[in-house]
């Protein structure tokens, strides 16, 4: 039975008020799961740990239903959680707690009421009631529950697809993430979920994908997305610029007479695609000026500007209120 050293406080460990929203929930988790993934903290035993605990308290937080019974039962929810609708009527356990002199009385009748085994010092209880049969029995078992849990890589992780291995209850496991994983991709592994009370069967785990920042490139759908500077000259003449890709770099042309933040495309430079090719990489032009000048610079820009006859303003003459 949990006892109040085993209690965790997920909305401490997300730094996020009870009342938080879900965007706020999703936004201190990916701020904390940057801070303290491992590969972040390489060999840092106490981040890791920190680690596990803020994707804990993301899954339980996030899942609605999950956290109303975290919310209503404190350090029991799991057991609430298992307890289900008890079969052959609609009330809950919770809906009698009336009945019981003390809350120790009621947890200890629910735990009862559900056949707890313990496996290697951890209880495991049914998260779902058995159907009766046709003589009103419930010989039928419950199917194995899934389970759910995030996991946050870097975009070269993503891309190229890497083996991480996963720490969940006592369990160490390899997971092979495949090359083109997009963020919010799911991931299932089959028979790592948690086990069914009544037999050896397990459920599948399911792993959703977070991706660490990455300096330079960004996602737009399925495209990457990236900015690069580009200096006036090389705006109004055009220009052949190199710029950096997930597979290196390649040769980009500037047309002539760009503006600044206009849009080039480099086909088949972008994400690897799961089942094979690639997406595209856009590339966002932003006209740079030279804070500091040579001689030469500087008497080339002031011919310019005197003998220009190009006015960029030409249609805000007209405007007025």
């Amino acid at each position: 039975m949990p006892t109040a050293n085993d209690f965790k406080d997920y909305y401490n460990i997300l730094g996020v008020s009870k009342t938080a929203t879900s965007d706020e929930i999703k936004r201190a988790y990916r701020k904390l799961a940057r801070k303290y993934h491992p590969d972040v903290n390489p060999g840092n035993p106490e981040a890791e740990e920190k680690f596990k605990d803020i994707n804990e308290a993301n899954e339980v937080l996030s899942n609605p239903e999950k956290r109303e019974k975290y919310d209503s039962f404190g350090q029991y929810w799991k057991q609430a959680e298992a307890s289900g609708t008890p079969p052959g009527g609609t009330s809950t356990y919770a809906e009698n707690f009336d009945q019981y002199s003390n809350f120790d009385d009621f947890i200890n009748d629910l735990l009862g009421g559900l056949g707890g085994r313990t496996r290697a010092g951890r209880t495991y209880y049914r998260t779902s009631a058995r159907q009766p049969d046709d003589f009103g029995s419930f010989g039928s078992q419950a199917p194995a529950p899934d389970s759910e849990a995030a996991i946050a890589l870097s975009f070269s992780e993503a891309f190229h697809g890497v083996q991480k291995r996963l720490q969940l209850d006592d369990e160490t496991i390899n997971v092979r993430i495949p090359a083109g994983a997009k963020p919010g991709s799911r991931i299932r592994i089959k028979g790592k979920g948690r086990p069914s009370p009544f037999s050896q069967q397990r459920g599948d785990l399911y792993l959703t994908i977070e991706l660490l920042p990455h300096p330079f490139f960004q996602f737009s759908d399925d495209n990457l997305t990236c900015e690069v500077p580009i200096r006036p000259d090389e705006a109004v003449l055009g220009a052949q610029i190199q710029v950096p890709t997930p597979e290196g770099r390649v040769t980009l042309s500037v047309p002539k007479g760009v503006r600044s933040g206009q849009s080039l495309r480099l086909r088949g430079k972008g994400w690897t695609q799961p089942k094979g090719g690639r997406t595209d990489l856009i590339v966002k032009l932003q006209i740079v000026s030279p804070k500091e000048l040579s001689e030469i610079e500087r008497d080339c820009y002031e011919k310019i500007q005197a003998n220009s006859s190009f006015n960029p303003r030409t249609a805000l003459e007209g405007v007025t209120l």
